[in-house]
């Protein structure tokens, strides 16, 4: 094998690489990716420079940078999210649908919120399917009433 094929090897697996990277994001070898096709292109212009001491210092030379380089990218493709909770109070005033129907002074009633199930209760029944706004939050069980409900809580 040649000095050039090396390069040309390593050229061909760094393509790969990336192409496995575009079709399944999250799998973070681009940068392995990225320093073996800078070291390719080094390996088809200078083939000899794999034979010598100076190999590995131009390894790192290479691979710092470009796993710096790689990294920023990311970050800036997609910047991190806060992650979402919700507590308690981010429920009082949402509107949801009864799943379960809801007696009083039980808490064996369901609501769904945005897809979400939640224990709840109420000062009277309410059935399946009624629509309901969350008056009161405690943990992960709420206090409804209904969407329509005059009634005082």
């Amino acid at each position: 094998m040649d000095e050039g094929t090396i390069g040309l090897i390593l050229i061909v697996t760094g393509i790969f690489m990336l192409l496995a990277e575009a079709s399944s994001p999250g799998f973070f070898i681009a940068i392995p990716a990225t320093v073996l096709l800078v070291l390719g292109l080094i390996g088809v212009v200078a083939p000899d420079i794999f034979f010598t001491w100076v190999s590995p210092v131009v390894a790192v030379a290479i691979g710092i940078p470009a796993t710096v380089g790689t990294i920023m990218l990311y970050q800036r493709l997609a910047p991190p999210e806060v992650p979402t909770t919700t507590v308690g109070t981010s429920l009082i005033g949402r509107h949801g649908t009864v799943t379960k129907e809801i007696v009083p002074k039980e808490i064996s009633g369901k609501i769904s919120v945005d897809n979400t199930s939640w224990s709840a209760t109420s000062t009277h029944v309410i059935p399946v399917g009624t629509e309901v706004v969350i008056v009161e939050s405690t943990g992960v069980h709420v206090k409804v009433k209904e969407l329509n409900d005059r009634r005082e809580e």
